[in-house]
């Protein structure tokens, strides 16, 4: 017959309600007849039995604590060290989320310049669903390849076209969601390294701008920095940001993979006097930008918007979006044909991508994910005739080389990743990013908390971890027998049947 431990948690709860009070009687007596040091202990049981009455009769709201008292708070404890003790004690190398360890790890090596060569064979599942890109029979070396520019704004005779030397950007973080010395450490790694960065739709990008790197300046649906007090784009102040020599790009924000349909949101636990400055906000309120831009109500006036600010900022001008219905997209596309205005670039936003705080309804259940949304809408702007009007950006958990180069086979120009470079610079994955609580100081504007990035130190990891993402970017297009990633397409890739992938791409037809 086999048995089953069984805790009887109620029973050993009445007999801790028991045990407390006796034990500090006892500890009592002892430090009058043994020894006075036994009072320490006494102290510290009468603090104990006074929490356990106050769980038990004083609080009204933890059923669990007025059921089973100081016993009950144990539960509590366990609950919020869990993450960390399935971080680093129970879950296996694939197992975590967003990210595993092995793929922050792989991450980690790069941005230390350290080799992050596997031995003995792959943790993946190779179980009919994994997604493999195609080697040529007769690769080619490195002294072949061409190099992988991309030029913005340069279909439409953009006056100010911008040229990429490296396909990477990093993407948008914005001071607020950011504090000051991670976006130092950002934006110096980016000048280091030669690639473009985002700045997030945060305002006035005050240390963005100090550090001198090449930005993308993007517009939120809130518009800050750039905007009149009822949220309407301020042209002058679009106009004068334009003119800065750091700023290369402008990308006006539609929607966001990890909660399209939802505006951004700060908490006001992270609003401090000066971002509130450089944002025309009130501290002590979080700030909820809105679901939409106002001078975008259907696709005309979207469009004509793209147009009115590509004229006033005489820059290359892309839009960031989250694929929905593609039916929407037909309709988008098709009044950009009618208007033949174009943006220079569309940023294809996954589901999976991450985001500073968002509800959790719209992280798990909205969005369509990066790989079908991506081919969905290079095979819609194929079909129209019009995919050599413009550029797509990838973006949406794409840290390591592996899930780029399928990036890159489905139709991205290049990769903007913002969480690859927080685990350059880092991150633990502690998903505290909305609290002001980072441990690692990433995002956070506690200074104690900030001291621990030393920005030269980072800065130089970001180059790092970007120059080793090259290398094994070069490396997988010479197995291909690709020249370069404009050469890549959907035929370098094997998409078995039962992949999300090919159920997303049949669904599309």
């Amino acid at each position: 017959m086999t048995g089953k431990l069984v805790v009887n948690l109620h029973k050993l709860a009445r007999f801790t309600n028991l045990a407390l009070p006796f034990l500090a009687g006892l500890f009592f007596l002892a430090g009058l007849r043994i020894s006075f040091y036994f009072h320490f202990l006494t102290v510290s049981f009468l603090f104990l039995n006074f929490l356990n009455a106050f769980y038990l009769f004083g609080q009204r709201g933890h059923s669990l604590l007025r059921n089973f008292g100081i016993l009950g708070q144990g539960r509590y404890i366990l609950e919020s060290i869990g993450p960390e003790l399935r971080q680093y004690l129970y879950l296996n190398d694939t197992e975590e989320r967003p990210f595993n360890r092995n793929e922050r790890s792989e991450v980690y090596r790069k941005a230390q310049n350290i080799n992050s060569a596997s031995s003995f064979g792959s943790q993946k599942d190779f179980d009919a669903t994994e997604v493999k890109v195609r080697h040529a029979m007769f690769p080619i070396r490195k002294s072949q390849l061409k190099p992988s520019d991309v030029t913005f704004g340069e279909e439409r005779g953009c006056p100010n076209a911008y040229t990429m030397k490296r396909p990477f950007i990093i993407s948008a973080m914005s001071f607020g969601s950011l504090g000051e010395s991670a976006v130092r450490c950002f934006a110096r790694g980016a000048k280091q390294a030669g690639i473009l960065m985002n700045t997030g739709e945060g305002g006035y990008p005050k240390y963005h701008l100090e550090e001198g790197c090449d930005l993308i300046f993007q517009m939120g649906t809130a518009k800050f920095g750039v905007r009149h007090p009822d949220g309407s784009l301020d042209d002058d102040k679009l106009k004068a940001l334009a003119a800065k020599d750091s700023i290369k790009m402008i990308e006006i924000k539609f929607s966001q993979g990890a909660k399209p349909g939802k505006g951004g949101l700060l908490p006001k636990e992270k609003i401090t006097d000066e971002i509130a400055a450089l944002r025309g906000v009130t501290k002590g309120e979080d700030v909820i930008s809105p679901p939409s831009h106002r001078e975008c109500t259907d696709l005309e006036s979207a469009v004509r918007f793209i147009r009115h600010v590509q004229r006033i900022s005489e820059l290359p001008v892309g839009i960031k979006m989250a694929m929905g219905n593609a039916v929407e997209f037909h309709g988008l596309v098709d009044e950009m044909k009618r208007q033949d205005v174009f943006p220079d670039w569309i940023t294809i936003d996954g589901s999976e991508g991450g985001t500073g705080a968002a509800p959790k309804a719209f992280m798990d259940r909205v969005g369509l994910p990066l790989f079908p949304a991506l081919k969905r809408a290079d095979d819609i702007l194929t079909e129209h005739e019009v995919r050599n009007r413009l550029k797509i950006i990838a973006s949406g958990k794409l840290v390591g080389p592996g899930r780029q180069m399928i990036a890159f086979c489905l139709g991205a120009d290049a990769i903007a990743s913002a969480r690859g470079h927080m685990l350059a610079i880092g991150c633990i994955q502690a998903m505290q990013c909305g609290n002001n609580t980072c441990p690692i100081g990433i995002t956070t504007h506690d200074p104690d908390l900030q001291r621990g990035l030393e920005v030269d130190l980072k800065a130089q990891r970001i180059a790092n971890y970007v120059q080793n993402l090259e290398h094994d970017l070069e490396e997988l297009l010479c197995a291909t027998g690709c020249r370069s990633v404009q050469e890549l397409s959907f035929e370098h890739l094997y998409v078995p049947k039962d992949s999300t992938l090919n159920t997303f791409i049949g669904s599309s037809h």
